[in-house]
């Protein structure tokens, strides 16, 4: 017979704690994966509504190249970069309110 899931009076493990952590991080997940579908939709919308600027020659190359080639790979670990920083502030966020919490805790 399965035991019943036990009572979890702690706030780090509580339903309300988790969603909190889990909510801010899929909100951080999609604006990541937002802004590069953005990015990544954007070189053939351009293509489409602007061939001759797309086609201009820059260093050589053309301007779609340039930004394929070379920009684009620069702008994915800038969106990286950006998710790793802000997931790593969420946690330390959510570590400093389990610490308050727990202080609250112990002072009563």
């Amino acid at each position: 017979m399965p035991t019943p899931d036990p009572k979890h009076t702690d706030f780090i493990h509580s339903e309300e704690f988790l969603a909190e952590l889990q909510r801010r991080q899929f909100r951080l997940s999609v604006l990541c994966a937002a802004s590069f579908l953005t990015a990544l939709l954007a070189l053939p919308a351009l293509n489409f509504f602007f061939p001759g600027l797309m086609a201009t020659r820059v260093g050589g190359f053309p301007f779609n190249w340039l930004l394929l080639g070379v920009l684009f790979f620069p702008l994915v670990w800038v969106i990286s970069w950006i998710f790793i920083q802000r997931s790593i502030a969420l946690e330390n966020q959510e570590a400093e309110t389990a610490r308050r919490h727990a202080a609250n805790e112990a002072r009563r």
